[in-house]
């Protein structure tokens, strides 16, 4: 199977910089060309909970989609996602993109309808990928999220994983924190 560009939205509110490193580690170890967007801290949405760091990631996989998933789904799992005692949200992994896939996949829907509501989304995929064309908006991730009108407060946080600073200072200290 030749190699499809993915770009996978990760997210915690439980002991999140050990989380988000546990699921970076573990893509590392089955993705090709993993890169990472800044890391955001935002309030959650839609659930009650303490803040979230998210980001996202592109790579290449040779998996298919199905596998790619349960992959995700085991990484969630070894992480405490599904414990039944878990206390908030240790890591959530979603495919955002999968090559240029449109439909639904066995009730995998794609794109993930989250890149064009959610600012925590939207944000890093623009900075890691500005040029990406949205498969079922047909345009480029960066003109929306200029355009987007979501309301919701985030902002870029300090995140090293393997000795790289994923955020940018820059970034940091031209949004700063707002909780």
């Amino acid at each position: 199977m030749p190699l499809i560009p993915i770009y996978l939205g990760l997210g915690s509110n439980s002991e999140r910089e050990p989380h988000i490193r546990a699921g970076l580690d573990a893509l590392a170890g089955f993705l090709h060309g993993l890169r990472c967007s800044p890391v955001f801290e935002s309030q959650a949405v839609g659930i009650k909970s303490g803040p979230f760091y998210n980001l996202v990631v592109a790579a290449l996989t040779d998996l298919p989609l199905h596998e790619l998933d349960r992959r995700l789904k085991s990484i969630e799992a070894d992480n405490g996602r599904y414990a039944p005692d878990r206390k908030g949200l240790p890591l959530d992994i979603d495919v955002l993109l999968y090559g240029d896939q449109v439909g639904n996949f066995d009730g995998l829907v794609l794109p993930r309808a989250e890149i064009l509501k959610n600012a925590f989304v939207l944000w890093p995929l623009a900075l890691l990928a500005p040029e990406l064309v949205h498969p079922g908006a047909q345009r480029r991730i960066a003109e929306i999220w200029q355009t987007a009108a979501i309301e919701q407060r985030l902002w870029p946080v300090a995140f090293q994983w393997r000795g790289l600073e994923l955020t940018p200072a820059e970034l940091i200290q031209a949004y700063p924190a707002a909780l």
